[in-house]
C-alpha cells in the first residue's frame, strides 16, 4: 500500500506549474479516485504554485470525471490581494478533466466581529478498549484509514458519526491531511437505500473554521447529514471537530444516487 505522504513525496514537478504522479490502486474508491485524496493532491500542488500564501480558509471542488491511473496537477493564481489568494487546480487522467478545485487562502484582519459555535456532537473520542476498524474491503481507499462509527438510536436514519484518521500522516501539512479526511464518510443519503448503491460526489465545499486545525492522536470526528434526496440528487450538510470537540471546519455536498 502506498501513503498519502509518500504518493505526494513521489510527485514529479513538470513545466507550467504541473507535477505528474499516478493513483495507486489502494487510493480507489469504485472506478475513480477517493475524492478526498483527489482534493489533497489538488491543494498540495496549489500550495507550491506561490509563495508565502495565508492560512486555507476555504475550498470549491468539482468531480468532473473519474481519475485513475497516471495523474496531471496544474495549478494557476487568479487573483492575489492583500489579504487573500485565489488559486484553481486542475487534476487530470487520460479520461480527462476529473477535479478543479479552487482554493481561497486568507490571512487574518482586524475585525469587531466575534462568533464561535457549533459543539461537538456527544460521541466521545476513541480509547484503548474501543475496537475501531481499518476499511472495508470492497472499499480500497479505506484501507488507508482507521475508523470507529456510531450505530445506536441517537444517530438519525440520513446521518453518518464517524471518528477517523489516517494510518500514516507523518509530515503531512495538517490541511492537506484534514482535506484528505474531510471526504472520509458515505453519502448520508445512502443510508435510505439500504445497502450498496452507485454513488458519485458532484460538488463539495469546505470551510474552515481557524487557521491551522490541530487534534490529538490523529483523530477527528466527522459527521454528515443530508437535508434532501429525491430524482437521483442528495444535498447534504457535514462538519468536522477535533479531539478536544473544537469545530474546525463547515461542508456542504451534493451527490448523486443511482438508486
Amino acid at each position: 500500500m502506498i501513503s498519502l505522504p509518500a504518493l505526494i513525496a513521489g510527485l514529479e514537478p513538470i513545466e507550467d506549474n504541473g507535477w505528474r504522479g499516478a493513483i495507486p490502486e489502494n487510493w480507489l474508491q469504485g472506478r475513480t479516485a477517493y475524492g478526498g485524496l483527489s482534493a489533497a493532491l489538488a491543494l498540495h500542488v496549489a500550495q507550491q504554485s506561490d509563495q508565502d500564501l495565508p492560512p486555507l480558509r476555504s475550498a470549491q471542488v468539482s468531480f468532473i470525471g473519474p481519475l485513475a491511473g497516471p495523474v496531471l496537477i496544474r495549478a494557476q493564481r487568479l487573483r492575489r490581494g492583500r489579504n487573500a489568494a485565489f488559486i484553481q487546480a486542475d487534476v487530470e487522467s487520460e479520461a480527462g478533466l476529473g477535479l478543479r478545485a479552487t482554493f481561497v487562502f486568507m490571512g487574518p484582519v482586524a475585525s469587531k466581529v466575534e462568533l464561535r459555535q457549533g459543539r461537538a456532537p456527544d460521541f466521545p473520542r476513541p480509547g484503548p478498549d474501543d475496537r475501531t476498524f481499518k476499511g472495508n474491503s470492497a472499499v480500497s481507499f479505506t484501507r488507508n484509514f482507521e475508523f470507529l462509527d456510531r450505530r445506536d438510536g441517537s444517530v438519525g436514519v440520513a446521518e453518518w458519526l464517524r471518528w477517523v484518521r489516517l494510518n500514516e500522516r507523518e509530515g503531512l501539512d495538517p490541511m492537506v491531511e484534514l482535506i484528505a479526511i474531510a471526504d472520509c464518510l458515505p453519502p448520508a443519503a445512502l443510508k435510505l437505500v439500504g445497502g450498496p448503491a452507485p454513488v458519485s460526489s458532484m460538488t463539495w465545499i469546505l470551510n474552515l473554521l481557524g487557521p491551522a486545525p490541530r487534534t490529538d492522536d490523529g483523530w477527528w470526528l466527522l459527521r454528515a447529514n443530508a437535508d434532501y434526496a429525491s430524482a437521483g440528487s442528495s444535498s447534504q450538510q457535514m462538519g468536522i471537530w477535533n479531539a478536544a470537540g473544537e469545530p474546525v471546519a463547515e461542508e456542504m455536498q451534493s451527490v448523486a444516487i443511482f438508486a
